[in-house]
């Protein structure tokens, strides 16, 4: 009984031992020390299989010289030790100095105590029904001591080093992919973010672009003015990663989606019991962006409390958590954005005016896409390009009355409100052209923007009737056969239409 006590404590013991280092030479070493004080070890090694070399040599050893440890390799099949790993079967020898297959390559055994009888136990170590090493011992001989019982543990202390191995394989593959998956995200944010990636060739935008190259490799703060949906935070994440700063962490906070009383919290994070709820010591987000980039989105809404202590942190480049009293230095770069007017705000006392102009070192003006005619349509062939590969849907173009819808309405919800239109349009398209009745009703109706008249169904009809003869016009490129073909029409019917509407054939060649 006392045996057992001790041999589950010693297999206890090389657990521990192993779960405790990620290291395989460390924990190896560990585990020989433990055999070497409960197994009455003299000498005891860990050997590896090199499949490709067809060579074993010793990975770890106690009781071996170093040099020794370095030099001495063994053939698969060669000596009890590559026996073992080439069948793997296990070996019991009692006494070595009677056993002709016993090498003693690494001539040890003239080391030991004059005249010590020693025996000598090794063991596969498997991984995945293959063997890949084996496990070995000396301890001198004991007439009593039961080789089968030795063999017994031995093996289960084998079965868990293998297991090891596959656990430190399995976190280095997973290390490895993470590490892979980490640089992978990391090129795709920053192609992402690239300014040719933000589209527009209007003249605003092309001023827009020259701002961002010009600012982006300093360490300016940047405040970026516009309407909501007009793509403010895209602006921001191209200065970042455009940046010297663009290794280090870009951190995003929304002031106006944090309530006022856990802003200071979430900025500069707070100390264990600093206030209710505040169990553990929680970082903010100035210290999270360390050397990075902060981007702080509807500044605007800040209440003077916060505005104080950020304007301190612009100032003097430090801060305190919330109930500490340990002052942290910050090397962080902000980029800021408002749609509020914060001119008129400091006038009316609602936001600092030091602050504003700590904040307003280096402004980019986004202009709504009203402003911006141009962009219109290489916006929405870019969304219609995007949301037709999402749902799998082979459409093309817009439709010309499509087009002209796009261009006739205001969006007061910018490109935003732009980007959710094609997209619900693209929903709805079951052909290959979007048509002016896949554009929501604020666009159809133009209720909104006041730039469509109300039609009578006959009016409604016949401009259906007009949209599908031009668009047939176009893809024939004026030949009336092939267009009264496409509607499925005769010739005489289509040539009727056409007439009756104006359309004259030439003006589509």
């Amino acid at each position: 009984m006392m045996k057992k006590i001790e041999e589950i404590t010693l297999l206890y013991e090389i657990s521990q031992t192993l779960n405790e280092h990620l290291e395989l030479k460390k924990s190896l070493y560990k585990v020989l020390a433990i055999l070497s004080n409960s197994m009455d070890m003299v000498r005891g090694t860990v050997t590896i299989l090199h499949p490709l070399r067809n060579e074993i040599v010793i990975e770890v050893a106690h009781g071996l010289p170093q040099n020794t440890i370095d030099k001495v390799t063994y053939k698969l099949g060669e000596g009890i030790t590559g026996r073992v790993i080439e069948t793997g079967e296990p070996v019991a020898i009692p006494k070595i100095s009677e056993e002709p297959l016993f090498l003693n390559r690494t001539a040890s055994r003239r080391m030991s105590r004059e005249h010590q009888e020693l025996s000598f136990l090794c063991v596969p170590i498997m991984k995945n029904n293959q063997v890949i090493g084996a496990l070995s011992v000396d301890r001198p001989y004991n007439e009593a001591y039961n080789l089968k019982d030795g063999i017994k543990l031995m093996s289960v202390i084998a079965t868990m080093i293998a297991q090891h191995v596959i656990n430190l394989e399995n976190i280095r593959l997973e290390k490895e992919r993470l590490r892979e998956e980490n640089k992978r995200l990391k090129t795709e944010l920053e192609n992402k973010y690239r300014i040719t990636n933000i589209i527009g060739n209007s003249n605003k935008m092309r001023e827009v672009f020259q701002m961002i190259t010009q600012v982006s490799r300093s360490n300016a703060t940047v405040l970026i003015r516009g309407e909501s949906g007009t793509g403010k935070e895209l602006v921001a994440n191209s200065i970042h990663y455009n940046s010297l700063r663009a290794k280090n962490p870009f951190i995003k906070m929304n002031c106006a989606a944090i309530p006022a009383n856990l802003i200071e919290s979430e900025l500069f994070g707070h100390e264990k019991g600093a206030f209710t709820g505040a169990v553990r010591q929680k970082p903010g987000r100035f210290e999270l962006s360390h050397q990075g980039t902060l981007f702080l989105d509807e500044i605007g809404s800040i209440s003077m409390d916060v505005q104080v202590r950020l304007l301190r942190v612009l100032q003097e480049r430090e801060f305190e958590r919330v109930g500490g009293h340990k002052t942290i230095k910050s090397d962080v770069r902000i980029i800021a954005a408002t749609n509020k007017n914060l001119e008129q705000a400091v006038e009316d006392e609602s936001f600092r005016g030091d602050l504003y102009y700590r904040l307003n070192v280096f402004p980019i003006y986004i202009p709504p896409l009203r402003e911006r005619k141009t962009d219109i349509l290489l916006l929405a062939d870019h969304f219609l390009e995007k949301y037709a590969k999402e749902n799998g849907k082979d459409i093309r173009r817009f439709s010309t009355p499509a087009i002209d819808m796009l261009m006739d309405y205001h969006w007061p919800g910018n490109v935003r409100e732009l980007e959710n239109c094609i997209e619900r349009a693209v929903l709805l398209c079951e052909e290959g052209v979007i048509n002016s009745y896949h554009l929501p009703p604020t666009l159809q109706t133009g209720k909104e923007s006041g730039t469509l008249p109300s039609l009578s169904m006959e009016e409604a009809v016949a401009n259906l009737e007009k949209e599908m003869l031009i668009d047939a016009f176009k893809t024939s490129r004026g030949n009336i056969t092939q267009a009264a073909a496409l509607l499925k029409t005769t010739v005489r019917k289509f040539a009727y239409k056409a007439k009756k509407y104006g359309l004259e054939y030439q003006y589509y060649r």
